[in-house]
């Protein structure tokens, strides 16, 4: 197939960028490197050294004799020339990573939920658009998330996507299937949330054939691609607007640095490793909905733990110290959550749970380039409401932080 992945520079998009080619496919890269620029914003690196987009490419082809197509474009911008490069091009399927990926960057300042509303939801729409006015008949792969369902206990699995509800009319109940109902906790999830909606409307209305995958947080680093060479290596974003808390926790394992567990540490999350991710993309791929079917919807997900709990496994496995400090989210303090994925099961996905060789791996990478780390930029600072982003102004160790929410 022709592929293009959108934001395909990014912490999923490059490592399934490399698994598609290795497959065989015919891979375009389509990114603005909006976010290299982040990096820059914050003054904060990847703890892994990363070439540009370009050399990256250039040592996939010499390794491999693949080639890897790099697009510097806009989604959110630059429309015509998004449906100019779907014309030339014609892909067989769009994946999108193309959006601002962190909770707690939308949530900075004010300015950061509006640059997070108008890139996520306009380079949603911008795609949708551009399939339709330019004839093009490919399947649309969309990384979602877990957390456009919120964080409460609703004493039932989610379901994968919908939700069979009976509604009261004067001729009785009759029997409705709905979206399962939304509550994000963050501008992020929200502009998620509103992903699900305009992905329907274009199903219904225009026959586009679209796939949602609702993905658990991400941790762990390499896959079989990114080890062939140091110049392949992913991104890992250790810091407190981008670093996932799996990841954070054996990054401050790695440098003696307390685990920084937020609240009760009562919030379960659902996990899946960057290795089953990529191969959650591959296996959507080879099942997409047919033209006028509903939105296609995966949890995709393959395990869920609650944070104190992973933070006192990783306790264990490296005797770090456990920091519980005040939450800067405004979230429930504890919840379950319990997830149906039988979908990405039955096609055949073998998950990858957690191991001790596995989180080791993670923590031997941190150890490798800790000398790369910024220890100031390690804590959670901004802050859901300015109470809560002043109530974590110190670290850890009792230094005092600069607010930036």
């Amino acid at each position: 197939m022709k592929i293009a992945v959108l934001g395909g520079d990014g912490f999923v998009g490059w490592p399934t960028t490399l698994h598609l080619s290795d497959l065989g496919h015919e891979v375009h890269i389509l990114d603005n490197l909006s976010r290299r620029w982040i990096d820059t914003e914050l003054g904060v690196q990847s703890l892994t050294p990363m070439d540009s987009i370009q050399e990256r490419c250039r040592i996939w082809h010499e390794l491999t004799g693949r080639r890897l197509h790099f697009h510097l474009l806009d989604l959110a911008k630059e429309f015509e020339r998004l449906k100019a490069w779907l014309v030339e091009h014609r892909p067989d399927a769009v994946i999108h990573f193309a959006e601002q990926r962190a909770a707690p960057y939308s949530m900075k300042s004010d300015r950061h939920k509006v640059y997070t509303v108008d890139n996520n939801v306009s380079a949603t729409h911008n795609l949708l658009a551009a399939l339709v006015e330019s004839g093009i008949d490919a399947h649309v792969v969309h990384l979602g998330t877990m957390g456009v369902y919120g964080y409460s206990s609703v004493g039932a699995p989610i379901p994968e996507g919908y939700l069979d509800v009976e509604i009261d009319t004067p001729d009785g109940k009759k029997a409705q299937e709905i979206l399962y109902p939304t509550r994000p906790g963050s501008i992020y999830h929200m502009t998620k949330s509103l992903d699900q909606i305009l992905f329907q409307f274009y199903a219904q209305n225009d026959g586009l054939r679209i796939t949602d995958l609702h993905q658990g947080i991400v941790w762990g680093t390499h896959t079989e691609q990114t080890r062939m060479h140091d110049q392949l290596i992913n991104r890992f974003d250790y810091d407190g607007d981008y670093g996932t808390v799996l990841n954070r926790f054996l990054i401050q394992a790695a440098i003696g640095y307390p685990l920084t567990v937020h609240g009760t540490g009562g919030q379960t999350r659902a996990f899946i490793h960057i290795r089953d991710s990529v191969r959650c993309i591959e296996l959507a791929l080879a099942s997409p909905p047919a033209a006028g079917d509903r939105v296609e919807i995966f949890n995709q997900m393959t395990e869920t733990h609650r944070v104190r709990d992973l933070a006192e496994m990783i306790a264990g496995l490296t005797g770090a110290k456990v920091a519980y400090l005040p939450n800067p989210r405004k979230e429930a303090p504890e919840n379950d959550l319990i997830v149906e994925n039988a979908k990405f099961l039955s096609l055949g996905l073998e998950p990858t749970t957690l191991q001790a060789g596995l989180l080791e791996e993670v923590v031997e990478i941190a150890r490798k380039y800790k000398h790369r780390i910024d220890r100031s930029r390690v804590p959670a600072v901004s802050g859901w409401t300015r109470d809560l982003a002043a109530s974590v102004e110190r670290d850890p160790e009792g230094k005092r932080l600069k607010s930036v929410s």
